[in-house]
């Protein structure tokens, strides 16, 4: 009901007492405690009073032992809170000679507990069920014995050979050596088909191998891999509190107090005042002031407005990680949920993130490999998509990266250093033309025009009197096309992109997605100036409600995710920038799993008003019940009063984990996308290209 109660669904302690205090030993209990209660009921009808009393003395016991442990858990804790409530409640109807509306309180009050623990558990096991993915052998090549040897994942390091059968879960992050496969990552990031992998590509721990078997490299050990950065996140996510909660929590143990205040002011009241006896023994019951008192005491008891938020957080952060989407906590849900205008990155967001080289240019004399020794060597330490995939075009030729003496990083312009004591840059003309010998210079905008032209992006390099056009291409992330439209279903508009790209090159993607609104040739400041312009607007249309999100790669745009009010990142299961930079993270690739974020984001916050709503009204109707029935001469049963105060606790719990029923996400559909540009945001030196014709790879170096 509590925070013990909370705490205690985290773990099963070992020994007997750990074992009698957990979810299950005090769901044994308290049915124990309740087939006493039900069978004394049963001997009291027929006529087996005294064996009934018996047994009415040991439900009471049975619930004794675990209220007073709860309650003097709290009281150590410096709290008096709702245990300590049920305690006294049930201790002083036991001594005006109403031991089984005490046994009734603690018996439902244990079992409550019990079940919430129990609800709490299923939530984490739905998350923790991650650790079962980890395999418990890995295929090691052991240099000291030149043959593949069995090894726990717990002992792979950085650099390690493994081998993953046709069948079998990778042990831990890793990259491809030898042979190409399809890996199932439905468990991380929800999507029904499997990705299709060959050498170079990352490789997750704890995805399946249903293809081939693959030679790979490891790149982190087990203890750091993809999906324990993820679980960790998670666990840490599940202990964070919404505002709402956090408020509760503050005011939780004030209120404890003041109802035990309001009980003894009716008590002294009715006592004194109205001139009720302290206790009336009646036909078939007690009653008086005391009775009345203590009544008041139990359906005062704020447990269904406690546990209304973190049950209901809890299940929506456990049924969204099953489906590939990591809320970093209540505050990132609730955040999310009063959303009501997006912006959007471009590369990696709307575009894949992926590009790849397509063709390399010498201009006149200029030697292609040593160019993109150069570049590949401008770019070792990047992260950004241009970068990487100069690396790679750069691997697949067989050309090893030059060093360079230093390097510098200019936003939106490109990357400096020196190489062989020549200066070189890589990025936009602008930024390499000083450079650009004077007599390659018409020649190499008339290249990098035509490479526009035919929808790619153009990137510069240049160095000692060389220069070169690096020819890039990337593709629309899958349900880009109808992401925009499945948000304006949901009421979020507008639906913003905002991208360093040129004007022309946003205008068509932006067309051929459906985007409401672009801007572009942004440097980072600029797009932290549009993501407050938008949101001035949207809180001067929504009376100060509502919020705006920005999904950005979580690696070049912290500034803007920084200013957004929700940051999201998507197809991130392998990246650390976006696990730790953004609020809500969706490890797969296809953006329908934003409008489903949104949806479980705004079926949480539902849930939880809805259980607050409930709480707050049914505790107030039965106080009132209470005291304006004990006047009117039809006073509030004890029991009647703990049936509706734990009945109701146990609604908001079972309210709350319909959360894990949401259905899955609908993945987009594939179709065709009219798109005279793929272009990589040239934040990082890459100059985009507007139009263009149909991609012809190239697999040579020109």
């Amino acid at each position: 009901m509590t925070d013990t109660a909370l705490a205690t669904a985290d773990d099963e302690p070992a020994g007997l007492a750990g074992r009698l205090f957990s979810p299950r030993g005090e769901l044994v209990s308290s049915l124990a405690a309740g087939a006493l209660l039900l069978t004394s009921w049963l001997l009291k009808a027929v006529g087996a009073g005294e064996i009934a009393a018996v047994l009415v003395w040991a439900s009471l016991a049975i619930g004794m032992v675990h209220g007073v442990r709860a309650a003097w858990d709290s009281l150590r804790g410096g709290a008096f809170d709702i245990d300590c409530l049920m305690v006294i409640g049930a201790a002083l109807a036991a001594y005006i000679g109403a031991p089984a509306e005490g046994a009734l309180l603690l018996f439902l009050f244990v079992l409550a507990g019990a079940l919430e623990g129990l609800a709490m558990a299923r939530t984490k096991r739905a998350v923790e069920a991650l650790h079962k993915l980890m395999p418990t052998e890995a295929v090691r090549w052991s240099d000291s014995t030149n043959q593949w040897e069995s090894a726990p994942p717990e002992a792979l390091a950085a650099g390690d050979r493994i081998k993953i059968m046709p069948g079998e879960l990778v042990p831990a992050d890793a990259s491809v050596l030898a042979g190409d496969s399809a890996m199932d990552q439905a468990s991380l990031t929800g999507e029904s088909m499997p990705r299709n992998v060959g050498v170079g590509d990352d490789l997750y721990a704890g995805t399946v191998n249903v293809g081939n078997s693959l030679e790979a490299r490891v790149t982190r050990p087990a203890s750091e891999s993809s999906l324990q950065r993820v679980l960790n996140l998670v666990l840490q996510a599940q202990q964070q509190r919404e505002p709402v909660q956090r408020l509760i929590d503050r005011v939780s143990q004030p209120y404890a107090i003041g109802v035990m205040v309001a009980s003894a002011a009716v008590l002294l009241v009715w006592w004194q005042v109205f001139k009720v006896p302290l206790v009336v023994q009646e036909s078939g019951g007690v009653g008086g002031s005391l009775y009345t008192a203590i009544t008041l005491l139990v359906v005062m008891s704020p447990c269904a407005v406690i546990i209304a938020t973190p049950t209901a957080t809890l299940a929506a952060i456990a049924r969204a990680a099953r489906g590939g989407v990591l809320f970093k906590g209540g505050q990132a849900i609730e955040r999310l949920a009063r959303m009501r205008a997006l912006a959007m990155d471009k590369t990696g967001t709307l575009t894949v993130g992926h590009a790849e080289v397509h063709e390399m240019k010498g201009i006149g004399w200029s030697d292609t490999e040593r160019l993109l020794a150069v570049a590949a060597g401008l770019e070792q330490d990047s992260t950004h998509p241009i970068a990487a995939a100069i690396r790679a075009a750069a691997a697949a030729r067989g050309i090893k990266p030059m060093r360079a003496t230093r390097t510098t990083f200019e936003p939106g312009r490109g990357v400096s250093g020196v190489f062989d004591g020549h200066p070189a840059r890589l990025g936009t003309i602008e930024h390499t033309q000083k450079l650009v010998p004077v007599c390659l210079r018409a020649k190499l905008k008339e290249f990098s025009e035509a490479a526009r032209g035919r929808g790619h992006i153009a990137t510069i390099i240049a160095w000692n009197g060389q220069a070169g056009v690096v020819v890039i291409h990337d593709e629309l992330r899958p349900g880009a096309d109808q992401v925009v439209g499945r948000l304006h279903a949901m009421g979020i508009g507008p639906v913003v992109m905002l991208t360093g790209d040129n004007a022309r090159t946003a205008e068509n993607l932006a067309k051929a997605v459906g985007i409401d609104r672009w801007r572009a040739e942004l440097m980072p400041d600029g797009k932290v100036e549009q993501i407050r312009a938008l949101k001035a607007e949207v809180r001067s249309v929504g009376s100060g409600r509502g919020g705006v999100g920005l999904v950005g790669d979580g690696v070049n745009d912290a500034p803007a995710l920084a200013a957004a009010d929700v940051s999201l990142a998507v197809g991130s299961i392998g990246s650390d920038a976006a696990l730790e930079s953004a609020d809500v993270v969706l490890m797969g690739d296809d953006l329908a799993a934003l409008p489903w974020a949104v949806d479980i984001a705004r079926r949480a916050r539902r849930t939880i008003a809805a259980n607050l709503t409930f709480a707050l009204v049914a505790i107030c109707a039965m106080a009132v019940a209470t005291l304006v029935g004990s006047r009117l001469g039809f006073a509030l049963p004890l029991w009647m009063g703990v049936i509706g105060h734990e009945g109701g606790t146990l609604l908001v719990v079972a309210n709350s984990l319909l959360l894990l029923t949401v259905p899955k996400m609908i993945p987009s559909e594939k179709r065709p996308v009219s798109l005279n540009s793929h272009a990589v945001d040239p934040a990082h030196g890459g100059e985009a290209t507007p139009a263009g014709g149909a991609l012809q790879p190239v697999t040579s170096l020109k």
